[in-house]
């Protein structure tokens, strides 16, 4: 059985495509043929942080009927299958969204999970990822704007008739916590799907155009983010020898001031 998941966010900035990039790497990881698919069309991020902004089809010749969907996807890290969108403007301007649930279809028979990293807040092209995939994802900063525009997103997808499967809190710290993690389940009325902290090491594997979780799989955002694939995935999370005792007793610690603070 095949599921398909849209990443969104209320706003920009969260986080949702390095989410998106690493969720469906660590799903390839795991065994299962994953495909991620860039349906934020206008910022087209995730082929830049793949090193693929300049193959010769993307997913904006596709939904501008010039190209089949077979000739849009690339082989990522893990085996994990990408379909891009393209940097040019022209490009974004020439597509139409309302083709997406077409190649939607036509992407689901050949994997066992499609990972849609859709665009951030509400706009015409935004909504089409939010309806069309079995459940959605929200990515939420621990700042009060971020978790309002959240649940904006949140009705609306369920205004349309889509399903939201829980939230991710990502790039948390001790410092940036405006709101707890229990004051978010509250107003979003979601389980957390996982908690992901602030690791800088995201930023220098993006320098390398690889995923966190195969440039430094030790590192805390990694496991965090490798323990929501195996949940996704169905399978028991498994440790690996690389992770510091040190990484695990600073999650907890965290995990804990989440989950006390803000009420």
């Amino acid at each position: 059985m095949v599921t398909t998941y849209t990443i969104a966010s209320g706003k920009g900035g969260t986080g949702k495509t390095t989410l998106s990039v690493n969720l469906g790497t660590a799903l390839a990881a795991l065994g299962k043929e994953t495909f991620i698919m860039d349906a934020d069309m206008g910022m087209a991020n995730m082929g830049i942080i793949l090193g693929l902004e300049n193959v010769p089809v993307t997913l904006h010749e596709v939904l501008a009927g010039k190209a089949k969907v077979s000739e849009a996807i690339y082989e990522g890290p893990e085996g994990v299958k990408v379909v891009p969108s393209g940097i040019s403007l022209q490009g974004f301007q020439n597509a139409e969204p309302e083709r997406l649930r077409d190649v939607m279809k036509e992407i689901i028979n050949h994997c066992e999970i499609l990972i849609m990293d859709a665009p951030a807040g509400i706009s015409r092209d935004g909504v089409v990822p939010l309806a069309i995939a079995d459940e959605v994802i929200l990515v939420i900063n621990p700042e009060l704007s971020s978790m309002i525009d959240a649940l904006k997103t949140k009705i609306l997808t369920e205004l349309i008739g889509g399903k939201v499967k829980g939230f991710i809190l990502n790039r948390a710290t001790f410092e940036n916590t405006d709101v707890s993690v229990k004051k978010i389940q509250e107003v979003l009325d979601l389980e957390i799907l996982g908690l992901i902290p602030e690791d800088p090491n995201v930023r220098r594997s993006a320098a390398y155009r690889q995923p966190i979780i195969i440039r430094y799989p030790d590192s805390p955002a990694s496991v965090e983010i490798k323990k929501i694939a195996a949940q996704i995935a169905g399978v028991e999370f498994e440790k690996g020898k690389e992770v510091r005792k040190n990484d695990d007793k600073f999650l907890d610690k965290l995990a804990r001031s989440l989950t006390k603070g803000g009420d």
